[in-house]
């Protein structure tokens, strides 16, 4: 199938209740904001995490739509396997660009998040080259400051004897923000795509269905309700682009309702869109 002909901008919007969207590992794993503002914030990493572990999931075993940065196997391994699978060059210094070149196709061709975000693969002794995919993902930020709390736990089961000697319980803690919504915006290159990947409508389309879909699955404690509420798209007539991103993405603004103090649901917040789109972008509101 070819890659795709327009470009593309998304808008997604999604709300946590009562958990911890996205913990920060230097501050005992706090749920992320910004110091500045106290808005909430979610990084790129862990949204795309979320896509690749839903097409993984609907996916699995499916030619073409391998993962390839997930926790199994080191990352040159897979670039090892890859050169013997196909019977290229392997071990050589100052590897031959045409070989590494035919590898990174391979590796676009078998892996879906290669061919969607793009990738670094130009390691160890089998490289597969540096791909920069058409599909790139802003952090997300809560529309209205978001105020992390801890709360004190119970645990009763101990992990070790010496533990259990000193009583039958412990303390804990869990970090979670009470409510916070957030806006996270998206861009998908066409021209990135048929240059180099070859990311097409069917991996476009498994895109829309991953980001509608991709709290559904990633249930836990930690996390709370996580809902993706809304998801725009603005599709572009051309390959390059009809208008400026950013002229787009304020079409689509967040307000908080005038009588709430602190917001606690998606209904206390009003999405205001303006349908007005310049000449040759259309928008779609897939959720």
């Amino acid at each position: 199938m070819e890659a795709i002909k327009n470009r593309y901008e998304f808008v997604m919007i999604f709300d946590v209740e009562n958990g911890n969207p996205n913990g920060d590992p230097d501050a005992g794993n706090m749920p992320r904001t910004d110091p500045e503002t106290s808005l909430g914030l979610v990084t790129d990493v862990c949204l795309k995490r979320k896509i690749r572990n839903f097409v993984e999931l609907i996916k699995e075993g499916e030619p073409c739509y391998n993962i390839l940065i997930k926790a199994d196997k080191a990352l040159n391994t897979k670039f090892a396997q890859m050169y013997e699978k196909h019977d290229l060059p392997t071990k050589q210094k100052g590897k031959d660009a045409d070989v590494v070149a035919k590898a990174r196709n391979f590796m676009c061709e078998n892996y879906y998040d290669v061919r969607t975000f793009g990738a670094v693969m130009s390691t160890g002794d089998d490289p597969c080259g540096i791909v920069r995919g058409p599909v790139q993902i802003n952090f997300a930020r809560s529309i209205d400051p978001v105020f992390p709390q801890d709360f004190t736990i119970t645990r009763q089961a101990k992990t070790t004897v010496d533990r259990l000697a000193d009583g039958e319980t412990e303390m804990g803690k869990k970090s979670i923000i009470p409510y916070g919504l957030y806006k996270a915006e998206g861009y998908v290159s066409a021209m990135q795509a048929q240059k180099v990947t070859g990311f097409n409508e069917d991996d476009l389309e498994l895109l829309w269905t991953a980001i509608i879909n991709m709290f559904e699955n990633d249930r836990s404690a930690a996390r709370g309700k996580m809902c993706m509420r809304k998801l725009y798209v603005f599709k572009h007539d051309s390959a390059l682009g009809n208008a400026p991103a950013h002229l787009l993405f304020d079409k689509i603004s967040i307000t908080k309702k005038s009588d709430v103090k602190a917001p606690r649901n998606f209904s206390d917040y009003t999405i205001n869109v303006d349908t007005n789109m310049p000449d040759g972008v259309t928008l779609i509101e897939k959720l």
